[in-house]
């Protein structure tokens, strides 16, 4: 069975803040970001499993996968369903608020 993926309030304003950052010195940069994190997010659910465990969690069903200096932090369902997009998160900013 297929995951769909759902994006938490905080993943959705973290990828609208990074973008506008972004897009204050270069919109084309911005743009190409956001559609590549997006991206990115489409392919979770073909193996879920193959982001790392979160350091700062230690929980096998919190992952991540990177884009750039990004973290892309997402939950995997406790049983079939739904992946979680929790954070995207810059590195830079050091430890992610995970919910």
């Amino acid at each position: 069975m297929a995951h769909q993926i759902l994006w938490s309030p905080e993943a959705l304003e973290d990828l609208e803040t990074l973008t506008a950052f972004i897009a204050a010195s270069n919109v084309e940069a911005a743009i190409a970001t956001g559609r590549t994190i997006v991206s990115k997010t489409r392919r979770i659910p073909l193996n879920p499993q193959a982001g790392r465990i979160v350091p700062e969690r230690n929980d096998p069903r919190i992952r991540e996968v990177f884009h750039g200096n990004y973290r892309i932090i997402y939950r995997l369902p406790a049983q079939a369903g739904r992946i979680e997009i929790m954070r995207i998160w810059h590195g830079a900013r050091g430890e992610p608020m995970i919910p």
